[in-house]
């Protein structure tokens, strides 16, 4: 029961902040700031809707620990910690792409508990909870079938802001693109994740993401039937239909 809580507690708030950044997509800009590079930036788009986040967190669960990616911290004492991405795939949002998504996570001590990733502009949740199953709408999602060889595999991809590692990243591009069907880059991780465990990407890869970039979009792979793996030591992780996370993976180990 307490597990059902907090999965309804996750999706009101990503759903309500959902609305809120919606109800803003494609108006006028306000706020905006430069964060790990001039070309990764925040607005206060992001600040309104991590703060209604985490006010409905708050109200409902006074004692847990909350990380948000905008610095949104508060410390806890029940052993739960949330983690909040309140609009992933800012810069789609700031150019009018709609391909961005509110990702929430609740961990416990033994890993991601509960995740809700909210893509608004589809009206689309998902949803899982460990060892219980994920959920598109509340509809059971599962891997079924085969996996196809990796030369037939779409397969999802991001690029940091940082130009060093944009640089790594398009070496193992290199690599990877030459031997699957294609290649899509479309903004927001979270919401990759989720199109994994939903069949529309057969796998995915991605470096230097941050926890609050994969934590709910990883479980909800992992209850569909996926696999998540982490690349070592690159710093990212490749979640997919499992036989053909083993030999993504192969192509992206730095030589």
């Amino acid at each position: 029961m307490v597990t059902a809580a907090l999965l309804a507690l996750a999706r009101r708030a990503a759903e309500a902040a959902g609305d809120l950044l919606l109800e803003r997509f494609g108006g006028p800009t306000s706020g905006l700031a430069a964060k790990t590079s001039r070309t990764d930036l925040v607005s206060d788009a992001d600040r309104a809707s991590e703060d209604l986040i985490l006010a409905l967190l708050r109200a409902e669960r006074p004692e847990d620990a909350i990380v948000a990616e905008e610095g949104g911290a508060v410390e806890g004492t029940t052993g739960l910690r949330w983690l909040v991405d309140p609009l992933d795939g800012t810069i789609n949002y700031l150019w009018g792409l709609p391909q961005w998504s509110v990702t929430i996570a609740c961990l416990d001590r033994e890993g991601v508990l509960v995740g809700v990733v909210h893509d608004p502009c589809r009206s689309e949740t998902f949803s899982a909870v460990r060892g219980d199953g994920a959920w598109l709408d509340g509809e059971p999602m599962r891997l079924e079938g085969p996996a196809p060889p990796l030369a037939e595999a779409l397969i999802g991809t991001g690029f940091s802001y940082r130009a060093q590692e944009r640089e790594l990243q398009a070496r193992r591009l290199l690599r990877v693109l030459p031997r699957v069907r294609d290649v899509r880059r479309f903004g927001s991780a979270a919401l990759d994740l989720a199109w994994v465990a939903a069949g529309r990407l057969d796998g995915y890869y991605e470096t230097a993401l941050a926890p609050w970039d994969w934590a709910a979009g990883a479980l909800v792979v992992r209850e569909a039937g996926g696999i998540v793996v982490e690349l070592p030591p690159v710093g990212g992780l490749s979640p997919g239909r499992p036989a053909l996370v083993e030999p993504l993976r192969a192509l992206l180990e730095d030589r």
